[in-house]
C-alpha cells in the first residue's frame, strides 16, 4: 500500500529537516508532501531540499491539510504534525492494521519528548477512542477513499482534526495503533502542564457546544502570543 505522508507547516524551519529524515528513515517509500501554509523562514526551501512534494496553501491546519490531500498519490494518507515523531516500527504496524479491510481509519498513541507524571498520564489515555482523547497530533493514517467520503478536512484553523475523527465514528471503529508517536510538549513547557491542558480542554468543551473555531482560533492565537511575549 502506498502511503503518502502530509506534513503541514508554518515556521517550522528549525525542526522540519529532523522530522523529514525520520519519516524517510521509517517509512522508506513513503511520498513526502509538506503543505505550508505562508512560512516567513526557510521551511519550503528545507521541505524542497529533503524531495518533499511542497504545496503552498491559506493558512490554517485545515485548508493545508486538504491541500495536502489534493496533491497526494497514496493509496493511505497519514497525517503528521511538523513537530513529531514516528515510532521506528511504523511500517510495519501500519501494514498490520490496513492488512484488515475494515480498518479505514486510525491513529497511533501518543508521547510527549519531556518526562514528567501528568503527561504520562495524559498520553495514557490517547489509547482510547473518544472526542477527548483523539487529536491529529498523534498522527491520523486513513485510507484514501475514505478520507474522500468524509468529505476530507473542513477549511477550519482549529479542531479540524477533532471534525474529521467525529464524521469517521458515525460510520466505523477509529482504530488504535499499538505503538505511540513522539510529539514535542513546547506549549506545555511554555504555559505550563495543567494550564496548557486546561485550556485545550475549554476550547474543545467550547467547539462541541457549538463555538465557532475561526474565533477559537483567533482566541488560542492571542493567548499564546501574550504568553511568549517578553
Amino acid at each position: 500500500m502506498k502511503i503518502s505522508v502530509i506534513i503541514p507547516t508554518l515556521n517550522e524551519g528549525a525542526r522540519l529537516a529532523a522530522t523529514l529524515d525520520q519519516v524517510r528513515a521509517v517509512l522508506p517509500a513513503a511520498e513526502l508532501i509538506v503543505a505550508d501554509g505562508g512560512s516567513a523562514d526557510d521551511t519550503p526551501a528545507i521541505a524542497r531540499a529533503a524531495g518533499a512534494l511542497t504545496v503552498m496553501a491559506p493558512r490554517g491546519r485545515g485548508p493545508q491539510l486538504a491541500a495536502g490531500a489534493e496533491a497526494a498519490h497514496g493509496h493511505l494518507l497519514l497525517f503528521l504534525h511538523a513537530d513529531t515523531t514516528l515510532p521506528a516500527d511504523a511500517a510495519e504496524v501500519l501494514d498490520r492494521a490496513f492488512a484488515d479491510r475494515r480498518t479505514l481509519i486510525g491513529t497511533f498513541r501518543l508521547g510527549f519528548d519531556v518526562g514528567g507524571r501528568f503527561l504520562k498520564t495524559c498520553a495514557w489515555f490517547t489509547r482510547i477512542d473518544s472526542v477527548f482523547t483523539r487529536f491529529g497530533d498523534q498522527g491520523i493514517a486513513v485510507r484514501r477513499d475514505f478520507y474522500a467520503q468524509l468529505g476530507g478536512f473542513p477549511a477550519w484553523p482549529l479542531f479540524e482534526d477533532v471534525e474529521l475523527l467525529r464524521r469517521a465514528r458515525r460510520i466505523t471503529r477509529v482504530a488504535s495503533f499499538p505503538a505511540s508517536v513522539i510529539t514535542s510538549a513546547r506549549r506545555f513547557e511554555r504555559r505550563g502542564h495543567l494550564r496548557q491542558q486546561c485550556r485545550n480542554g475549554w476550547l474543545l468543551c467550547r467547539f462541541l457546544t457549538g463555538a465557532c473555531p475561526h474565533r477559537l482560533a483567533a482566541e488560542y492565537a492571542v493567548e499564546t502570543a501574550v504568553s511568549i511575549s517578553p
